[in-house]
């Protein structure tokens, strides 16, 4: 059998070597990189292809949640694995709504990333214990966000996301524009809309936006 070839991505060294320590024991199993962010685990995913990525939710210039929408985009046949310190009910749902097939907590890696490697291999989902019953709890209570009672936030765009997370972050509007690959008078355009779109008159209400909405961590 083919050796399955894994991503790792957190913007720790520590983790991303705990991480690697863990899989590098198996003789079926081959990581082929590893991403500091999400924007590079997204391009990474592009250029080596790799059957499963592991993403960390909280990582700097483009967060999990983003990362893995980009990466379910440009490889749908790439599984995403969440692994996070987070198990906010919300953010769970919005994850799995974007594609990922895995989630677990980074205090049950030692115990269940195997597994939950092996379960995606087999084209099967896995959660740690804790995630899958809130994911129960959902379920049996009903999705308790209407789409369309939903606030201004929620109906950004991706790129707009992505632009929220860098100015929150403290760059530039010349910053983005080097980071997305656009002219500096549209990341200005697309700054001014949203600011107008979230009622925020400052970046310091921005990054609180950021924040509030598991965007960046504070």
């Amino acid at each position: 059998m083919a050796a399955l070839k894994v991503l790792i991505a957190d913007d720790h060294e520590i983790v991303r070597k705990g991480l690697r320590a863990i899989l590098e024991g198996q003789r079926d199993l081959e990581i082929v990189g590893e991403a500091e962010d999400g924007r590079q685990a997204v391009a990474m995913t592009k250029e080596l292809n790799p059957q499963i990525v592991v993403l960390d939710l909280a990582m700097p210039s483009l967060n999990g949640l983003e990362a893995t929408k980009q990466i379910m985009k440009a490889r749908p046949q790439t599984k995403v694995l969440i692994l996070t310190m987070q198990e906010a009910d919300p953010l769970i749902r919005d994850v799995l709504d974007a594609g990922a097939r895995g989630y677990i907590l980074k205090t049950d890696a030692g115990r269940d990333l195997l597994t939950a490697v092996e379960a995606l291999r087999r084209n099967k989902t896995f959660f740690t214990s804790k995630v899958a019953q809130m994911i129960l709890e959902g379920f049996l209570k009903g999705d308790a966000r209407p789409r369309d009672a939903q606030n201004p936030g929620d109906r950004l765009t991706a790129r707009q996301r992505e632009i929220v997370q860098l100015l929150a972050e403290g760059k530039s509007s010349k910053e983005v524009a080097v980071a997305l690959g656009l002219s500096v008078k549209t990341a200005e355009t697309h700054r001014a809309n949203i600011m107008r779109k979230l009622d925020c008159h400052s970046v310091s209400e921005i990054v609180r936006y950021a924040i509030r909405n598991k965007i960046i961590e504070p």
